[in-house]
């Protein structure tokens, strides 16, 4: 694993999210209630960016046609058959990390 700093972790509260570049990978990076999760950001529906989408609870909406994902789990609420691919992630001296090398 190759971990990337992407953030400072005082960047990102609770209930916000954020579009960043790890490499050549475009990754979502969300703060539900102090924990952390990393996404590729890409819609499973058309590969709209999800970072431009609205986040309300653990509950994210795509911009584009309104797909919904549960973001504690990376699964789709509506349609329930979709699925986000996660990236391992962590804090380590006050940065977020990402390890997206099996991404390429």
């Amino acid at each position: 694993m190759s971990f990337r700093a992407v953030l400072e972790v005082d960047d990102l509260w609770p209930g916000e999210m954020k579009g960043v570049i790890v490499g050549r990978v475009k990754v979502l990076i969300v703060n539900l209630d102090g924990r952390l999760f990393a996404y590729e950001d890409r819609c499973a529906h058309q590969g709209v960016a999800l970072s431009d989408g609205k986040l309300e609870g653990g509950t994210l909406t795509c911009s584009a046609h309104q797909w919904r994902y549960d973001l504690s789990r990376g699964i789709g609420v509506n349609p329930t058959c979709a699925a986000l691919r996660a990236f391992p992630v962590k804090v380590e001296a006050g940065h977020i990390q990402v390890d997206v090398d099996d991404a390429a």
